[in-house]
């Protein structure tokens, strides 16, 4: 006898909150009734693709030195509701929310060919995701084979620029990794489940205990970089010099470290402080270094994205490689010695001050006598 009051508590909230939805909602319409959901998406990179300022000096630079045609490119990912949407003027709250709920949730399916992965995108009130036998008051809901699978990030993160280099290479360094032949894709790591409610009790009685992390942690979450990142120091003194060993490893990320962007790089700063002595550093970076056609290095992500021709070089961290890295200090004399090193995440020159540049996210110390 006391059910039913609940349920046309829930039936006549979800029919006030759902009464203006659109085939194309802002989060912030989506998060009245889905806002543990929410409150994690605005703390992603997904959430600032639009309004990040590197993304909008990134913009400025290409429009400027390869025209306005090239906004459109950009924007397909960084704020694709935009051209869905039809909004050339910017002026919609879902294109400055950047890749927000309506779009992921409205994509039906990924194709993969010769050219770049394409996503097939139908607006509707039928919203898509990896829940099996869900029912929404406020709208359709149908379950997606391709929501449970790397496909899903794939149209974003894997591009090929118009003279048919590779810029942005994710998905395909996971297809090449044992993650893929496992079965184990990027929501795996990237959308983990959680505790909470998919909808707020108010609207559905019978939320799941458990949902896919909307955060996305990444490159700019230290916990996920230590996740990712494991490294060993050793120092001992060979005569009158200082060795100093760094075991560096990518032991958790299905791709390589770094990823995404050309200009991102993985740093190793090793420094030696002898007691009362000047202080030695030496630095192993690794990174992808794109050149245009003529062979020279590209220094900025527009020229990467729209001049790239090929890799210079690449020594980035494969998935699950190790590598040894030894450094050779001459120190003369038995001055004990502090020797440091870290490891720092660096995301582009076009950031501003060295706080933006890059974070450091591990630190080792040795205290060699």
């Amino acid at each position: 006898m006391r059910v039913m009051p609940v349920m046309i508590g829930l039936t006549l909230a979800a029919a006030v909150w759902g009464r203006d939805l659109e085939p194309a909602s802002s989060a912030e319409f989506c998060g009245r009734c889905h806002r543990t959901i929410l409150e994690a998406w605005k703390r992603s990179a997904h959430a600032r693709a639009m309004e990040s300022p590197l993304f909008q000096d990134a913009l400025e630079m290409a429009v400027e030195a390869y025209g306005a045609g090239t906004s459109q490119m950009c924007l397909n990912c960084h704020a694709p509701l935009a051209s869905l949407t039809q909004d050339s003027s910017w002026r919609r709250k879902t294109t400055w929310e950047g890749v927000t709920c309506d779009y992921c949730h409205s994509v039906r399916s990924v194709a993969l060919g010769a050219g770049n992965p394409k996503a097939a995108v139908e607006l509707s009130l039928v919203k898509s995701g990896p829940l099996k036998d869900v029912v929404a008051p406020a709208h359709g809901a149908q379950y997606s084979p391709v929501h449970t699978t790397s496909l899903i990030c794939a149209p974003c993160h894997e591009y090929r620029n118009a003279l048919g280099f590779p810029v942005l290479t994710t998905y395909s360094e996971w297809e090449k990794s044992r993650y893929a032949e496992e079965g184990k894709g990027c929501p795996a790591c990237h959308m983990y489940q959680v505790a909470g409610a998919v909808a707020d009790p108010k609207v559905a009685a019978n939320s799941s205990a458990k949902l896919n992390l909307h955060e996305m942690p990444g490159s700019h979450s230290v916990d996920q970089l230590n996740r990712t990142i494991k490294a060993q120091l050793n120092a001992l003194r060979e005569g009158d010099h200082l060795k100093v060993t760094v075991v560096i490893a990518n032991v958790a990320a299905g791709h390589m470290v770094p990823t995404g962007s050309p200009m991102r790089q993985l740093l190793l700063d090793v420094t030696a402080s002898p007691y009362g002595g000047e202080t030695l550093h030496e630095q192993r970076a690794y990174r992808r270094v794109v050149a245009d056609k003529q062979g020279k290095a590209v220094p900025r992500e527009p020229d990467a994205f729209l001049r790239g021709a090929s890799t210079l070089s690449d020594n980035r961290l494969a998935p699950d490689e190790k590598r040894t890295e030894t450094f050779l200090f001459p120190m003369g004399g038995r001055a004990q010695v502090q020797v440091t090193a870290t490891v720092s995440y660096y995301y582009s020159p076009l950031a501003e001050g060295e706080a933006q540049k890059r974070m450091t996210f591990l630190t080792l110390r040795r205290l060699v006598k």
